[in-house]
């Protein structure tokens, strides 16, 4: 029986040692998946579903034999890396993340821009047209050694050979950025990056000689006045020297359309509205004697007028010299005098429409602080004593009147 035992394990060892996969002990994928029972070739079209291990088969490894990859037996052997399958021909130029820049489409690289606007140097105008070899000047053109990010590094040539103007010379700046524009698409002046003077509007020129003269391009003043010395002093119209204007010229003009019109805003001294801005072009109108130390009260201006006036008159009445009491820009006349809201309703109630000139109450055109009520209603001081009988304190004249009456009616 010990025998017995024995011969069927020396039988049955052969079929183990047969039935032991040779993809490795943890592969436990049915072999009918890939496997035809007769003769035990592969499968011409496998069950198999690769993206199971994390590997898909895309583009071009579609089509790739699977020995090609999978050398050993042992499937889970196989590494997932690209450079593990293909030879770096960058030397490592590039770092080894190969779908960095290919797919598995084709080998060509057909998205260089979108790769460089992810590197450190996106190419924007000019360069978007460069050839690669043209910075990327390694001794094997398959190499993408790392090379200097900056305008200089490639362009020290243009800034040495630059004769208008002189770079040099000049001791210009080596940023080339601080004048031309990454962006643009030549090197020419049209590129260039005047953003700490705006060249826009009347400085709008293309002769750089005209502001920099000598060939003099570092220390040059942006005040207006070191350019525009001579427009100041001739002008005339007014005249900027003997009105003493301060040489700060962007307070009156602008670089829209030109020096002339100016765009002085009067409304930061004294706003020009109503009948003031019929006389905002006639500048003399007021500054006859100049630009400075101009009155901004009423009075300063318009003493003529106070002094003439004569219903009433403003000089013999000893009327206060704040003009805005009773008149406003927009004219002269009519005057704004608030007589009824004041002192007394003349323009409504009973005593509208009953009066001709401010004479007929104001009787003493010296002063206005008198005004008679007797003189001009049609009763005498007999009758007005009869109604006033029973009227303790009363007595026979204006200022009394005033009192018990200052609205001008009768029941008051």
């Amino acid at each position: 029986m010990r025998y017995l035992s024995q011969l069927i394990w020396l039988l049955l060892l052969p079929v183990q040692l047969w039935a032991q996969s040779p993809h490795g002990d943890n592969f436990n994928i049915k072999c009918e998946v890939c496997h035809s029972p007769e003769g035990w070739q592969l499968v011409e079209h496998s069950k198999f579903d690769h993206d199971t291990t994390g590997f898909a088969l895309k583009g071009t490894h579609e089509s790739v034999a699977c020995r090609q990859c999978h050398v050993s037996l042992v499937f889970s052997q196989a590494p997932t890396n690209c450079n593990a399958c293909h030879n770096d021909i960058h030397e490592n130029t590039v770092g080894q993340d190969c779908d960095e820049c290919h797919n598995t489409t084709t080998w060509a690289v057909t998205d260089i821009m979108e790769i460089h606007l992810r590197s450190r140097f996106p190419l924007t105008g000019a360069h978007t047209m460069a050839d690669c070899y043209d910075c990327h000047k390694s001794i094997s053109l398959m190499r993408f050694d790392p090379i200097g990010i900056e305008c200089y590094d490639c362009h020290k040539e243009d800034f040495m050979a630059t004769t208008n103007p002189n770079h040099v010379a000049s001791g210009f700046s080596t940023e080339c950025t601080d004048c031309h524009f990454i962006n643009a698409v030549n090197w020419a002046s049209e590129g260039f990056n005047h953003d700490f003077f705006p060249l826009t509007e009347g400085h709008a020129i293309s002769d750089c000689a005209a502001c920099h003269q000598n060939g003099v391009f570092t220390g040059l003043s942006t005040e207006c006045y070191s350019c525009h010395a001579q427009d100041y002093n001739n002008a005339t119209d007014p005249n900027h020297v003997t009105a003493g204007f301060s040489q700060q010229c962007q307070d009156c003009h602008t670089t829209h359309p030109g020096w002339s019109p100016a765009t002085f805003n009067h409304d930061d001294f004294y706003p020009l509205t109503g009948a003031h801005a019929n006389i905002a072009n006639d500048c003399l109108k007021c500054h006859a004697n100049g630009y400075s130390n101009t009155p901004t009260d009423c009075y300063g201006c318009h003493k003529t007028d106070y002094d003439n006036t004569t219903d009433p008159n403003h000089l013999a009445a000893n009327f206060p010299t704040t003009c805005d009491d009773c008149h406003t820009d927009v004219a002269w006349k009519p005057a704004t005098f608030d007589h009824d809201g004041q002192y007394f309703p003349i323009y409504s109630g009973t005593h509208n429409g009953t009066w001709n000139s401010c004479s007929d109450c104001h009787t003493n055109s010296s002063n206005y602080a008198e005004f008679s009520c007797i003189d001009c209603h049609e009763h005498d001081k007999t009758s007005t004593d009869e109604h006033h009988r029973e009227v303790s304190n009363y007595v026979y004249n204006s200022a009394n009147c005033y009192a018990c009456h200052p609205n001008g009616r009768a029941e008051d």
